[in-house]
């Protein structure tokens, strides 16, 4: 009879011990995965909203907020130029206007065509680095071209054979000339230089 609790005893002790180590496996998957998903209610209330995933607009909005956000910055720095410069010209801040409307009006057209003319100047030289670097680009894409055709003559010189399947020795002696000429070049225009 003690053989047989015994027996039972470790039959429920592997049964717990199997639990134990499949829910152990489970979690770590869960953990490994990122979570335990989403209920059947939360899904179901997810898919009855009508919010679509839409890249164009996701794009779009992050464009808006980091153009927002350069033009903040622009605005704190020419705030915080004019405040530089108006202690450098020794004006005063403290400036009481009464009935002068038309200044008010003056002082913000002259701020925004201050605004413009930096928008204006930074532009232009926006403008003048794109063409150097477009230029940059098509002059190495003529040289790249001209680098290519180049080779593909000498590699068609280099690949002519005669009626006899033997390869033609002028254009490699030439190649070969062409090369020690060249390193003789090298060699003897930096030591003299």
């Amino acid at each position: 009879m003690k053989n047989l609790y015994r027996r039972d005893e470790q039959e429920t002790d592997k049964r717990n011990s199997s639990k134990s180590s499949s829910e152990m496996k489970r979690r770590k998957n869960m953990k490994r995965l990122g979570g335990g998903g989403l209920s059947l209610q939360t899904f179901a209330n997810m898919k009855s909203q009508n919010s679509h995933y839409n890249p164009a607009l996701i794009k779009k909005q992050k464009e808006f907020y980091k153009n927002a956000k350069y033009v903040s910055k622009f605005k704190k720095s020419m705030k915080q130029q004019n405040f530089h410069n108006k202690y450098e010209t020794g004006e005063s801040s403290s400036k009481v206007d009464d009935d002068d409307d038309d200044d008010k009006q003056k002082v913000k057209s002259n701020k925004r065509i201050g605004v413009e003319e930096v928008y204006k100047q930074t532009r232009e030289e926006m403008e003048k680095a794109r063409m150097e670097r477009e230029a940059a680009i098509q002059a190495k894409k003529e040289a790249k071209e001209e680098a290519e055709a180049r080779r593909k003559l000498a590699k068609g010189k280099m690949m002519r054979k005669t009626r006899h399947g033997q390869p033609v020795m002028k254009y490699r002696i030439e190649h070969l000339l062409e090369q020690i000429k060249k390193s003789a070049g090298n060699a003897g225009g930096s030591s003299t230089a």
